[in-house]
């Protein structure tokens, strides 16, 4: 029962933005409430009229033909009331996690990890789905067990007396294993995020694992030992619980036995009340292995709706924490001197454990200036270029821009100024965001341009196809951040995937062009053939400019200068 309330109190909290949610909840419980007093009233028109057949003989029919209309109808109600808020009750538990994700800073998404996103996103709300389904039927056979203690106690409140106090007993014997039971299912969830992880890795690294049996075989052996770590915890979650269910069924058994063969052997008894416990108690055999079933289920569900509104909560702490902050922002121009002053940032470094870091950083991009950012693996250039564009928040020093410092407050404005291909960049199929009157027409001039007309057609802002190799897909990306048109443009590793002509054609026409319209282009880079094509070359070492030397027409004189 805890279960159920948690979960109903877990719904009622998702669904408040649905009107009349409250009410539908109110409606739900008292639908199933009435069909299970509707079940337990025809069992007791049936003992009545068993026990004492001469009482009431005119009215029993109409009264049991009252209830057999009522138990149907009101279940019914119960379960399409309960459907109709469910659904839109998920609905609005994903799009508000989905805002939450979108909202949290990039650094919090990274430490909370895709793995732990994906399953809140994916598993956990289906088992939601799946256990709210259930809850008419409990809510009936829960209203079923008490209308049908109340009944007993109106029959011989002592024999209830006695009877509650072995099924008090019984109770306490079978809660044991069950929070035994739930310990081992909220152990087996917190495997299944690892076994998550695995499957992405299944799905992104297909071709390096075909490529590699050792790593392969390594990897089955890491796949097999997380699925029978979360296997093992399941099944033991599960066992106890078939165990606590197969004693809670015998327990019925034992206390008829209890009331049928010892309990008149210390006290008198009516016959006709015997019989009524009797056959009210077996009735109540079916109510009770249908919550004692549910129960796994409800505990899984409870353990989800744990998992998603704690990681709601977290995200949208973060979220709370940014608006807090907001008074201090305000509106920035469309452009101007971009400047770091004494931006400090951790970040840790590739195949190494410790933390480093990145600063202090202070320099300054004017308009029109094309910069070439290099430097050595784990020297801090992606942690920069995050920073700059405002993904990551300075943990010391200040951003300036157009005189104008970016905080919390304007720093969603301030990323609108950046169209940015990262080197683990991803492509929509379809141009989001991009409205313009003539988008298909500007998209198939870029296509031409990047030499894609060929393989990708655009209509209604969508691309026919994004299954295209990596160069050709980051020319893809290339072509959505021109249809943006901001005024700065970040490249992380954009020519990494680029063959040797089209290499070239990057660097000497595209760059150019950019440069050419005012934009303000800062490539992250290891061609040295091509630094002299930069206006500046800043160089990165260990979280430190190195070097920030302005470059001539030479290139010879450009590789002498990032060399010193």
């Amino acid at each position: 029962m805890r279960d159920l309330f948690r979960l109903m109190s877990f719904l009622l909290r998702v669904s408040k933005d649905i009107p009349y949610s409250r009410l539908a909840v109110i409606l739900i419980a008292a639908a199933g409430t009435v069909s299970g007093l509707a079940n337990t009233a025809m069992m007791a028109l049936i003992t009545q009229s068993l026990t004492r057949p001469g009482s009431y003989a005119a009215v029993l029919p109409w009264a049991f033909a009252g209830a057999c209309l009522a138990l149907p109808v009101f279940r019914f109600l119960s379960q399409w009331l309960l459907i109709s808020l469910t659904q839109k009750s998920l609905l609005i538990l994903r799009m508000r996690l989905t805002r939450a994700i979108l909202g949290a800073p990039l650094r919090h998404l990274e430490q909370v990890g895709a793995p732990k996103l994906l399953a809140a996103l994916t598993n956990d709300t289906n088992v939601i789905v799946d256990s709210m389904s259930a809850i008419p039927l409990l809510l009936m056979h829960t209203s079923i067990l008490v209308s049908c203690l109340v009944y007993l106690g109106w029959l011989s409140p002592l024999m209830l007396l006695e009877v509650s106090g072995f099924i008090v007993l019984g109770v306490i014997t079978y809660q044991l294993p069950v929070l035994r039971a739930f310990h081992h299912m909220l152990a087996s969830r917190d495997l299944y995020n690892d076994v998550v992880a695995h499957i992405r890795s299944l799905t992104e690294g297909t071709k390096e694992l075909k490529m590699h049996r050792r790593r392969r075989q390594a990897f089955v052996g890491a796949v097999e030992s997380s699925a029978s770590d979360f296997l093992r915890e399941n099944r033991k979650g599960s066992i106890v619980f078939a165990g606590a269910a197969s004693w809670g069924h015998a327990l019925v058994f034992v206390v008829l036995g209890l009331m049928v063969f010892v309990l008149p052997r210390f006290q008198p008894i009516e016959p006709r009340t015997l019989l009524g416990f009797t056959i009210i108690l077996f009735q109540l055999m079916g109510p009770l292995e249908v919550l004692m079933n549910t129960l796994p289920q409800l505990g899984r569900a409870a353990i989800a709706a744990r998992n998603v509104e704690q990681l709601g909560f977290s995200l949208e702490a973060e979220n709370r924490e940014k608006a807090a902050q907001e008074n201090g922002g305000g509106a920035l121009p469309d452009w101007g001197l971009l400047e770091m002053r004494g931006v400090t940032h951790t970040y840790r470094r590739e195949n190494e454990e410790e933390s480093f870091l990145l600063g202090p950083i202070d320099l300054t991009l004017r308009p029109g200036e094309l910069v070439f950012l290099v430097g050595g693996n784990g020297s801090g250039k992606t942690t920069l270029a995050k920073l700059l564009v405002g993904l990551y928040a300075p943990e010391g020093g200040e951003i300036h821009f157009a005189s104008g410092k970016v905080d919390d407050g304007n720093r969603e404005e301030y990323r609108e100024h950046f169209a940015v291909v990262f080197s683990d960049f991803f492509v929509f199929e379809k141009l989001l965001g991009l409205d313009a009157a003539a988008l298909d027409e500007e998209a198939r001039r870029y296509l031409r341009q990047l030499r894609l007309e060929q393989k990708v057609q655009v209509r209604d802002g969508v691309l026919s196809t994004v299954d295209l190799s990596q160069g050709q897909r980051k020319r893809l990306a290339l072509m959505t951040a021109y249809l943006e048109d901001r005024p700065i443009y970040l490249f992380d590793e954009w020519a990494a995937d680029q063959d040797p002509v089209f290499k070239e054609v990057f660097y000497l026409a595209l760059l150019p062009e950019l440069k050419e319209r005012g934009k303000t282009v800062i490539v992250i880079s290891h061609d040295d053939h091509y630094f002299h094509v930069a206006d500046r070359i800043l160089k990165l070492d260990y979280g430190k400019i190195e070097s920030d030397v302005r470059v001539g027409t030479s290139p010879a004189e450009a590789a002498a200068l990032t060399a010193q």
